[in-house]
């Protein structure tokens, strides 16, 4: 099996957030403080952890609050989304396609709790994912032959690979990717599309990929203000 090295890392963090009003109605849901630090944070120094210092962050929405990350994380980029109040989260990895090669892909709305999803060997391309059992969920939800995504339940479920917003793609993956996207965004407008539905719904295909076993609470994702509550009690306005 060929060993891959992740040298670089694109974060999305462009969207609006809106279902985390009115937390965001003044700030990028990236920026939000939750458990002492800035989600963002949580993501850069995850990556300085593990060596990865050069990091390219898709903006935005209120795209002037990132602008001295480039100050205070050396090594990070700022490229501005112009597409993100009226296309979805393709537009994007469309602007930051030219950095796809060797590549963690990243949501900005996330904290890294265990720094060592992030270590930047990888044998093939893949998404980090962590087994759900019993528990309905209504996130995505894979399911695997020998190790290989065949499936992808977009509508959640009771049991199976549970999807997290951190993937690894080689460099011959990347460059499907970028020549998918260039595709899907300019030639079919397909303006709608979540960047995963490319590998997982559009041109599966064209991929094979795995995942990296981690364990439910290494990455916490938070898309709601209820889930924003469970983490950080600062914004329960009962506690």
């Amino acid at each position: 099996m060929t060993v891959h090295l992740a040298k670089r890392a694109i974060v999305m963090a462009a969207g609006k957030g809106t279902r985390l009003l009115p937390y965001t109605e003044n700030t990028p849901k990236p920026l939000l403080q939750v458990k002492g630090q800035r989600m963002i944070d949580s993501i850069i120094r995850a990556l300085h952890s593990r060596g990865i210092h050069e990091i390219y962050i898709v903006t935005g929405y209120l795209k002037e609050q990132f602008e001295t990350l480039p100050q205070e994380y050396p090594g990070v980029t700022l490229i501005h989304n112009p597409y993100f109040e009226k296309a979805n989260n393709i537009s994007s990895l469309f602007v930051a396609r030219a950095q796809l090669e060797d590549v963690i892909l990243m949501d900005g709305d996330q904290l890294i709790e265990n720094e060592d999803v992030l270590d930047p060997v990888f044998e093939g391309s893949c998404y980090c994912a962590f087994q759900q059992q019993n528990l309905r969920t209504r996130e995505w939800i894979l399911e695997l032959t020998d190790g290989i995504i065949t499936k992808c339940h977009r509508e959640g479920g009771v049991a199976g690979w549970q999807l997290q917003s951190v993937s690894f793609w080689t460099k011959e993956d990347a460059l499907k990717l970028q020549q998918d996207l260039e595709e899907l965004f300019i030639k079919e407008r397909r303006f709608d599309l979540f960047w995963d539905d490319i590998a997982l719904f559009e041109r599966p295909e064209r991929y094979r990929l795995g995942i990296r076993k981690v364990k439910a609470g290494d990455i916490l994702e938070i898309d709601t203000v209820e889930e924003l509550r469970a983490v950080d009690a600062q914004y329960d306005p009962t506690k």
